[in-house]
């Protein structure tokens, strides 16, 4: 394998595959079955997953609820999330980070960023339903074009929404590789640990 340890972040809306929130036991064992294939080849995992099947602060902000207890309610939704992982996967496979940062105002984005450099990872896995980072959303603008390789400066002048800044400018900062892929299609962990160009890298 490439990389001898990461951190994978996983979307939480993606949990909920094609249900409009919640979670889908479909997806959710189609990830545990690859963080256990990634697992058995040795590779050390630890994973941060979002809440946003299930609440998201800054959304709730908007529909009035107050910031703070927003995103405290969207840090319990993670672990929701994390204590579901936990349930479909053997204990001894993996590292799981529930609760975020365990402050407001901070995404599931940044607390990926705080412990990824923390644990030392080799690269920050960012595992959603898109294959990689695009010029514009590919969900919504059939001509974005796909980018194999780019630069955190690019990422940053062409003002893409890979993550929040502050997640971003930390993994810039300490020189923390970045891999966005499609994590929707079985496979795709264990072909990116392997050093097949799946998905976006961003590096300096």
């Amino acid at each position: 394998m490439k990389y001898k340890r990461i951190l994978l972040k996983l979307s939480g809306e993606s949990l909920q595959g094609s249900q409009k929130y919640g979670l889908s036991p479909e997806v959710l064992q189609s990830y545990a079955e690859q963080i256990r294939a990634a697992a058995a080849t040795g590779v050390q995992i630890g994973i941060v997953i979002g809440g946003g099947n299930i609440f998201r602060g800054l959304t709730g902000a908007k529909k009035g609820f107050d910031r703070v207890k927003g995103d405290q309610m969207g840090m319990l939704a993670t672990i929701i999330n994390s204590l579901a992982l936990q349930s479909a996967l053997e204990a001894g496979y993996v590292v799981i980070i529930g609760g975020g940062t365990s402050n407001p105002y901070f995404t599931t984005d940044s607390a990926s960023a705080l412990r990824g450099i923390e644990i030392e990872a080799d690269v920050m896995l960012k595992g959603t339903r898109v294959d990689g980072i695009y010029t514009a959303d590919p969900e919504k603008d059939p001509a974005a074009v796909k980018f194999d390789e780019i630069s955190f400066e690019e990422v940053l002048d062409r003002r893409l929404k890979v993550m929040d800044l502050t997640a971003f400018t930390l993994c810039r900062e300490n020189g923390l590789q970045i891999i966005v892929f499609d994590m929707d299609t079985p496979g795709n962990l264990g072909k990116v640990l392997a050093g097949k160009r799946i998905g976006t890298l961003v590096k300096k």
